[in-house]
């Protein structure tokens, strides 16, 4: 995130569009919630001439706009295309059955028309917001987190987004947990030599040195990660001109607990070796 940033946040209703919007605003940004779309150019031009350094703005556009949101994405195109600042279009989502499930804690109706069914307004927001997803500069499904998890996820993208290089975040998981929803890329490497089978190993996980001298004893390790880091290193600096401030590469054996973690550090510190700024994680490594 450069430093002057001017942030729309939309998406469907129950996807965490006021969590995510107060994390920004503890970030030092300007928040309004629900502007009308006719104030939007209005409010852009306050804020650019701000006497702030680095002006910092965010506001909330959603369904309760009414029959106007269908002009957004001309408004929104003219803003981009003339702009001063930094502006971005986060669009947030979440499964059905998560949305239904947050419509049922809170007790509140759904703000597209609270006389129809949660699922039947769901299905009518999705078809109304689409034209808007398509467009948007990031795209955020918060299925998994939990109100304070988003706050914390939002508050990490930004503050990793205002430093100077690229993230690359590496994420070992098992297929059978399920491959992690926020994938920029996914690696399948369960055709590797399997160290579970060998008694010594399984108990181990790929981090271990015992399982790191097995995985490189196989040229079909060497050979794929040779392949996958000039397949890599061809795609960041791609990502980098096109403004993409991080990226996800999730590697996944069956378990997640000796390929995917080996071959998770051995790209983790091919990319630390060149400078850029890599976190690494395990999902599974730990279960049984």
């Amino acid at each position: 995130m450069q430093t002057s940033s001017f942030i729309i946040l939309t998406g469907l209703s129950g996807s965490g569009k006021g969590t995510f919007l107060h994390a920004l605003e503890d970030r030092g940004f300007f928040c309004v919630d629900n502007l009308p779309l006719g104030l939007l150019t209005k409010f852009y031009e306050l804020i650019l001439k701000s006497e702030t350094e680095a002006p910092k703005a965010a506001m909330v556009i959603d369904v309760r706009e009414g029959e106007t949101l269908s002009e957004f994405p001309a408004v929104y195109e003219e803003l981009k295309k003339n702009s001063a600042l930094t502006v971005s279009l986060w669009f947030l989502e979440a499964s059905d059955a998560v949305l239904v499930r947050r419509f049922s804690e809170t007790r509140r109706p759904h703000p597209l028309d609270p006389n129809r069914g949660v699922l039947e307004a769901i299905a009518v927001e999705r078809e109304l917001l689409a034209p808007i997803r398509a467009m948007a500069d990031h795209v955020l499904d918060t299925s998994r987190f939990t109100i304070h998890e988003l706050r914390e996820h939002a508050v990490r993208l930004f503050e990793e987004q205002q430093a100077q290089h690229l993230l690359v975040s590496l994420v070992s998981f098992g297929f059978k947990y399920g491959v992690p929803i926020d994938s920029d890329l996914v690696f399948d490497v369960r055709f590797l030599p399997n160290p579970n089978f060998v008694p010594d190993l399984k108990p181990h996980t790929g981090a271990d040195a015992d399982v790191v001298e097995y995985m490189n004893s196989f040229d079909e390790t060497r050979q794929f990660l040779d392949h996958v880091y000039a397949f890599i290193d061809f795609l960041l600096p791609q990502y980098e001109k096109e403004g993409k401030s991080y990226v996800t590469i999730s590697i996944g054996c069956t378990g997640g607990r000796h390929r995917s973690v080996f071959i998770a550090n051995a790209i983790g510190k091919h990319f630390m070796d060149q400078n850029y700024r890599v976190k690494v994680s395990h999902r599974d490594s730990e279960k049984g």
